[in-house]
């Protein structure tokens, strides 16, 4: 805007002084013919007095140049009087333009002045936001607590009561602020007590608070892998230090100690892996998802496990069914056997009480008796 407004100013300036210019010239143009044309009249007026005595027609000549260039002359004189009313216009007409560009400036410069007093004043209600909140959070306790309830907020969203546990103290008497529970009874211990006083210090002393603040997170991390790192009571050799802040976690990132090595990479090597907020939820819902397939497994080894037993028993009811089967046929032949025998009996004794009785009939009817007989022991043999 102000290059805008110095443009317009140096544009009306040069316009003016060409304006100025072009009216000097034509004044200077108008005073020269005016000296040539008295100079001329001068010159005519002395020779028209040299040879008055001589001829007259000179005189008259004279006479009429003369009142020709009286004619010329008003001329030139309203001409260089439109010049200079013209120039005069155009002079006002740039300096009223100006004096319009002057005050649209100056009613934007007040808009840009009351939209900083308005940013200024949302700067200072944010100023007083950040130390109400810095005083309701109080200490590092309280920020320690802040910590502790967004990273049971996280695993609360992200796995069933029964995976986690919040305070979990181990023999040593250290308690992790949580602990998730995976396959074989393995634990993950998560640390969410992180040095955010180190990192506050920042902004207001540089590199002096970055390096106090690279020293405070190769200290946490050190005592997260003595104190929650404990294979001999089921924690893997990994322990998470939780990082409550983005902004926070992108500083660990970037930050490097005196010997260039990364902040992060130090704590990989002490087997403390750094999460926020975002990259703790992708971790446990990762978590989460092997959970669920490792107790898939273990429902289809139960089922695959059930289903052998049921094929145990089908076995054996096969057995048992073919052996009843076995009997049932048996049976079934011992009664047609002996429905055979019992009509041979039948038809014997009614041929008996029909026609009399005599030795070869009795005979013949012992043997129809034992044949059947004889024949229903050897098959049941």
């Amino acid at each position: 805007m102000n290059v805008a407004l110095i443009g317009v100013v140096i544009f009306v300036a040069v316009l003016v002084l060409w304006l100025i210019l072009q009216s000097s010239q034509s004044r200077q143009k108008s005073e020269a013919i005016e000296s040539q044309m008295n100079e001329l009249r001068r010159d005519l007026q002395s020779v028209a007095t040299a040879q008055a005595k001589s001829t007259g027609q000179l005189e008259t000549i004279a006479k009429g140049v003369a009142q020709r260039l009286d004619s010329v002359t008003p001329a030139l004189q309203d001409a260089i009087r439109n010049s200079a009313q013209i120039t005069g216009q155009m002079t006002s007409d740039a300096q009223a333009k100006m004096a319009d560009e002057l005050k649209n400036t100056r009613d934007q410069i007040g808009e840009i002045q009351k939209q900083l007093g308005a940013v200024q004043l949302a700067g200072q209600q944010m100023s007083q936001t950040a130390q109400t909140l810095e005083g309701i959070l109080g200490g590092a306790k309280s920020r320690g607590s802040l910590g502790e309830v967004t990273l049971e907020r996280l695993l609360e969203d992200s796995l069933p009561p029964t995976q986690y546990e919040m305070q979990y103290r181990f023999s040593s008497g250290e308690a992790a602020d949580a602990v998730v529970k995976l396959r074989d009874k393995k634990l993950l211990a998560i640390d969410s007590k992180f040095p955010l006083d180190a990192y506050r210090r920042i902004a207001a002393e540089g590199d002096e608070a970055r390096r106090a603040f690279t020293l405070a997170v190769k200290g946490h991390a050190d005592a997260i892998a003595k104190k929650y790192i404990v294979p001999d009571e089921g924690t893997l050799d990994i322990a998470l230090i939780f990082v409550p802040s983005e902004s926070v976690y992108y500083e660990l990132l970037m930050t490097q100690d005196n010997k260039g090595q990364p902040l992060d990479g130090y704590c990989r090597d002490k087997k403390v892996i750094a999460v926020s907020p975002n990259t703790l939820y992708a971790h446990l819902c990762v978590i989460a998802m092997g959970l669920r397939g490792m107790q898939m497994e273990e429902n289809a080894k139960r089922l695959l496990a059930s289903l052998s037993g049921m094929e145990i028993q089908m076995a054996k009811f096969t057995d048992k069914f073919g052996v009843l089967g076995t009997h049932l046929k048996n049976a079934q032949q011992s009664y047609s056997e002996s429905d055979k025998l019992f009509e041979r009996a039948q038809s014997t004794l009614e041929g008996m009480l029909g026609g009399g009785t005599d030795d070869a009939t009795l005979e013949n009817a012992q043997g129809n008796l034992a044949l059947p007989a004889e024949a229903s022991v050897k098959k049941s043999a």
